[in-house]
């Protein structure tokens, strides 16, 4: 046999040898656990036959414990690139069976490069994280390694999409790259994050605690806001980033992605001339509205069971991607509080980073009051979201729907935070406070003075009815130009689709300056 055929058949066997990663025996362990292996992850989410290995024969190169005498190609994880619709991306998957997915020097390095290439052809990132974390043999190297990746994510922060999922653990340091990317996924059963492990929580604190109830996925979705996704399993997560992606663009210098419609543009919907119950106090959902005006009726929810009083996500009108967020009475009236506040000032700069119009449905009665909220600092939270508003300069269409109270009216992207195309519908009622709250405060002493009960009763209703005329309504706000027209609910659709033909060409550059200062 030649040389050149021994050296082919070398290759050959160093490419099967990093297949394996850990082994048979760890290959096993890990679908014992229901979790797949990393190469398997890369086939569910890549289009077929497109991924492009980097580094497949990078080994440690640590001598410390023993470790010399334990190397393995790859070095528990697997870079590249491939596609996803036919459309570039560039990867990292952790392997777990590889010394528990532990990140070395080498290993951030691999990372690292592909970060960088991805900053440089423009590319989203999708990290499959599954790691145990830092490789505790490599000591400072393993910091310093985490602390590079860390500093890419900041750079390619609001230049290339980044998605993390987490499908299995994620704890200490590693939890941070994650949390500075743009969107995170985790499984329901089989991933869980956080700073500090129910170990070390038990011994400082004293509280006996396990890993799920600690930072399982659950509590993530729910009272955290950490996670932005939960998905049933893996094969349904992979399938979730997919088709994230066909929302966003390929990095902050494209416009939004645009796909053929054949849903009408004319469409209407009479229900939705109903969907407003008569007393102002009676709930509807807000998405029953989302998946009439949208395209085919698909709408993807972000953080879906977070600060549910306010609802986030993508859709598409005329095949145009676009940002939805709109106010959730169903759920505390549809209130702005600190949660809902981050959750939608933290989507709506997304949206604007990416060059994604932003459509906005507001049925808010203003900001929760209370010491809880007040303590927690409720106006520096709400503040991120006017903030945020105000700073966007991609295209804003806002449709009022019912109530526009206070500030709230103010921070829901009106036409004084540079509102592009602000409409209201005829029931939407626009002042300062409610009628009831107005009524107390203008007419209190006329009030407490009469002694009747049932004479006091009829004055108020009254006074309420005279406020609701002059002030609870579209039409003082659209007299001053603050709303752009009061439109039909039926031709919400056509009016937004209009609107967003006429905003295609915008331009507006925010002053010169290093970064923004926001309240934080």
């Amino acid at each position: 046999m030649s040389v050149n055929a021994d050296r082919i058949r070398e290759l050959i066997e160093k490419r099967r040898e990093a297949r394996l990663g850990g082994g048979e025996k760890r290959i096993d362990a890990q679908h014992a656990k229901g979790k797949h292996t990393a190469r398997e992850r890369i086939d569910m989410l890549l289009d077929e036959g497109s991924f492009e290995e980097y580094d497949m024969f990078v080994k440690h190169h640590s001598t410390n414990f023993g470790l010399e005498n334990e190397k393995y190609l790859s070095d528990g994880v697997i870079t590249g690139h491939g596609t996803i619709d036919g459309r570039t991306v560039f990867v990292f998957f952790q392997d777990f069976t590889v010394f528990g997915g532990s990140l070395s020097k080498s290993y951030a390095n691999k990372i690292c490069k592909i970060m960088d290439q991805a900053m440089r052809v423009g590319a989203p990132l999708i990290a499959i994280n599954d790691s145990g974390g830092a490789r505790i043999q490599e000591g400072v190297r393993s910091l310093a390694g985490y602390a590079d990746i860390f500093q890419r994510n900041i750079d390619a922060s609001g230049v290339i999409p980044q998605i993390s999922a987490i499908f299995g653990p994620c704890a200490g340091g590693a939890v941070y790259s994650p949390a500075l990317t743009d969107f995170i996924l985790m499984t329901e059963d089989t991933s869980y994050m956080f700073v500090t492990g129910p170990k070390v929580a038990q011994t400082v604190t004293g509280e006996n605690i396990s890993a799920a109830e600690l930072g399982g996925a659950h509590v993530h979705a729910t009272k955290s806001g950490v996670t932005h996704f939960v998905a049933p399993d893996e094969e349904e997560g992979l399938a979730m980033i997919r088709k994230l992606l066909s929302y966003l663009p390929q990095n902050n210098l494209e416009e939004a992605p645009i796909i053929p419609c054949t849903d009408p543009i004319d469409r209407v919907d009479d229900a939705l001339n109903e969907i407003i119950p008569e007393s102002p106090n009676v709930p509807y959902d807000v998405k029953d509205v989302i998946y009439s005006i949208v395209d085919e009726g698909e709408f993807l929810e972000v953080q879906r069971q977070f600060a549910r009083n306010i609802v986030v996500g993508f859709a598409r009108f005329n095949g145009m991607s676009v940002g939805i967020v709109a106010n959730q009475p169903m759920f505390l009236a549809g209130v702005l509080d600190i949660d809902s506040s981050r959750k939608a000032a933290r989507f709506v700069r997304f949206c604007d980073a990416f060059n994604i119009p932003l459509v906005t449905l507001v049925d808010v009665p203003g900001f929760l009051p209370g010491s809880h909220q007040e303590y927690n600092a409720i106006i520096l939270h709400g503040a991120k979201l006017l903030f945020a508003y105000g700073e966007a300069t991609v295209p804003k269409i806002t449709i009022i729907l019912r109530k526009a109270y206070g500030g709230a009216y103010d921070v829901m992207s009106s036409k004084h935070l540079r509102g592009d195309a602000n409409y209201a519908w005829p029931t939407a009622e626009i002042a300062v406070m409610g009628p009831k709250g107005a009524v107390e405060v203008l007419h209190g002493r006329e009030i407490s003075g009469i002694e009747n009960e049932e004479e006091r009763n009829a004055f108020v209703e009254s006074k309420e009815n005279e406020y609701r005329k002059q002030f609870a309504n579209p039409y003082e706000a659209a007299e001053y130009g603050y709303i752009d027209d009061v439109i039909e609910p039926r031709n919400t659709r056509f009016r937004i689709i209009r609107a967003l033909s006429m905003l295609a060409t915008k331009k507006y550059v925010n002053p010169p300056k290093k970064h923004s200062n926001e309240p934080l």
